[in-house]
């Protein structure tokens, strides 16, 4: 196992980024997949003069991007999404894109179980054609009832990932399986060797320890089934807007440019741009709390 992170909790240059974790023990980024944001060759040699490397991407279903819509043409436009995410990551010599099926925020259906279960599994077997074309993996990632109606647990997951290939796998996150899972480790231990990411927030979605999480037990139990990837750092801080605050200072003053989708994004899971000292310090507290764990 390894120590990785997400970038797209807070709007900042990606060196800036790279640069910082770098110092802290991690090993490899997830990268944001918005692949109009970077320049493959640029973003490939940041990460080797830093001695980095692409672990993959999420895909950030946001707007009108849905494998599931009852629309045809917005289900071709998200595939078409999805395949460049892809692309992008195979530039970058990454090994995996977390695919997030249906748009973030959306609890409502489009049709019946029947025919979002059929949009679904063909728009994500077209999508795995590609990964297979240019190499990169795909695993597919529940989230908690109130992100998605979808797909919120691992057995989910894993029925979409069998109905489109033994090649597919999923990827899941601590956060999320605190809140569907019977029971965390037997959700881990259900994935198996199909579980090819790992996600990390503390239930609090704070940075690994600032929680009730037994992180000892859930590294424990992926070394259990010989998990062997990433533990990518998710948090995605709640912004306390009372006087009760216990970081008073963790927003951004001064913003770099963010688009308005991604801005909304960030804002629809409770959180704002975070100050960079604040950010700083939740990318240490997970190094801090995993990285003796992984040993």
């Amino acid at each position: 196992m390894h120590l990785s992170t997400h970038n797209w909790m807070r709007a900042e240059p990606l060196e800036t980024t790279v640069r910082r974790i770098k110092q802290y023990g991690y090993e490899s980024i997830e990268i944001s997949g918005e692949p109009d944001q970077y320049d493959t060759k640029e973003t490939r040699a940041l990460l080797k003069d830093t001695g980095m490397r692409c672990w993959g991407a999420v895909t950030l279903t946001l707007g009108d991007r849905n494998l599931a819509a009852k629309d045809q043409g917005q289900r071709e436009r998200t595939v078409d999404y999805v395949k460049n995410v892809l692309t992008m990551v195979s530039e970058l010599e990454g090994e995996i894109i977390l695919l997030v099926p249906a748009t973030v925020g959306k609890v409502v259906p489009d049709g019946t179980p029947e025919e979002e279960w059929k949009w679904v599994v063909d728009a994500t077997r077209e999508c795995f054609h590609h990964a297979k074309k240019v190499g990169v993996k795909i695993a597919v990632e529940p989230l908690n009832r109130f992100e998605t109606y979808l797909f919120n647990r691992c057995a989910q997951a894993l029925a979409l990932a069998d109905a489109v290939s033994p090649e597919c796998g999923v990827c899941l996150d601590a956060f999320h399986l605190n809140i569907e899972e019977d029971d965390i480790y037997d959700a881990i231990r259900l994935a198996g060797d199909r579980l090819f990411d790992f996600h990390v927030a503390d239930n609090n979605r704070f940075a690994a320890g600032l929680g009730h999480l037994d992180w000892p037990k859930i590294v424990g139990t992926l070394k259990e089934i010989g998990y062997d990837g990433a533990l990518t750092n998710e948090f995605v801080a709640p912004v306390d807007r009372t006087p009760a605050a216990p970081y008073p200072d963790m927003v951004e003053k001064n913003p770099v440019d963010i688009s308005p989708e991604q801005l909304k994004f960030i804002e629809d899971h409770g959180s704002s741009l975070l100050s960079e000292d604040f950010y700083a310090r939740q990318m240490e507290i997970t190094a801090e709390t995993l990285l003796p764990l992984m040993k």
